[in-house]
């Protein structure tokens, strides 16, 4: 039987959150060694991963944002360690949270740490990892501008407001697609890249990908004469807007060449590069989810 011993990596602002610290103080009743550490600046998460790792602690928590579970895949990817993450969401739009069906509450989520963990996929953009989503083009620069205050009193639709009040200042990427059997170049709006689902607050970019079949999901939204209304294709749609009008694919690894740059966002993390190589890391984690999230086994039990 496994330890009943876990390192809680806690965002700052999280510090005085009731419902968290009952979550805690009940998992501690039921005889869990449940240890909390605060991050408060760039680097912490990463150090603190180092230091519960060197601790002895067979299994961490992320308690956060996606920003916060990423930084912390990051570093035990990094690690290389067989100890086993959970994640306790805690941000706005909980993207990765959502689609592996992971709940919301707090004691709630902390109850899959008694779930046997599953190996997961993360996926690298060059030598940074993201469990979730890298997104590129207008998509990444609507979620990197949103201000946090309008993302704490809308949530997710904070996204979907803004990105409908910046139509002025949008302007297409251009950039050059090459992955195995897989080749396409042009002018695009948005950019998703997906080990998860679902980025910015809810927008399904890539309705089918799954965690543990080595591959990412690619989808590609090209850009149109019209700039506003596949726009509003995109946002209004859901799932079917976005592939009515997108290029999709699903491989092991993607390279990405942009001439004139590309703003990217690495669950939650802006970055920008001219070119970058994506690729799936099989099994690179151990992740305490649902036992029947959607995220899992997808194409394990069924044919096609």
């Amino acid at each position: 039987m496994r330890e009943r011993k876990a390192w809680l990596i806690l965002h700052g602002k999280q510090a005085l959150n009731e419902e968290v610290r009952a979550a805690v103080n009940g998992l501690r009743e039921r005889g869990w060694d449940l240890a909390v550490r605060l991050t408060w600046e760039g680097g912490d998460a990463e150090r603190l991963v180092e230091e519960g790792l060197a601790a002895g602690y067979p299994t961490l928590i992320a308690g956060g944002g996606d920003g916060t579970l990423r930084d912390v895949v990051e570093a035990l990817v990094k690690a290389q360690s067989d100890a086993s993450l959970a994640l306790l969401p805690l941000g706005t739009a909980n993207d990765f949270a959502h689609a592996a069906g992971i709940p919301l509450t707090p004691a709630a989520a902390l109850a899959l740490l008694e779930v046997e963990p599953v190996a997961v996929d993360v996926g690298m953009a060059g030598e940074r990892a993201f469990l979730n989503m890298a997104t590129g083009g207008f998509g990444s620069n609507v979620t990197a501008n949103t201000p946090e205050e309008l993302k704490k009193v809308l949530g997710g639709a904070a996204y979907l407001l803004t990105g409908l009040s910046r139509f002025s200042e949008v302007r297409a990427a251009a950039g050059r697609f090459h992955g195995p059997d897989f080749e396409w170049q042009g002018e695009f709006l948005a950019l998703g890249i997906g080990n998860g689902r679902q980025a910015g607050g809810g927008h399904l970019l890539c309705p089918d990908a799954t965690i543990d079949d080595g591959l990412l999901d690619v989808c590609i939204v090209p850009a149109a004469q019209d700039v506003v209304s596949t726009l509003g294709t995109l946002l209004s749609g859901g799932m079917h807007g976005v592939q009515s009008v997108a290029v999709s694919a699903r491989l092991p690894w993607l390279e990405v060449e942009a001439l004139e740059g590309l703003d990217l966002n690495l669950d939650g993390e802006p970055m920008e590069s001219k070119g970058l190589r994506f690729s799936a890391e099989p099994d690179a984690l151990r992740l305490h989810l649902p036992k029947h999230s959607p995220l899992l086994g997808r194409w394990s039990g069924e044919e096609g």
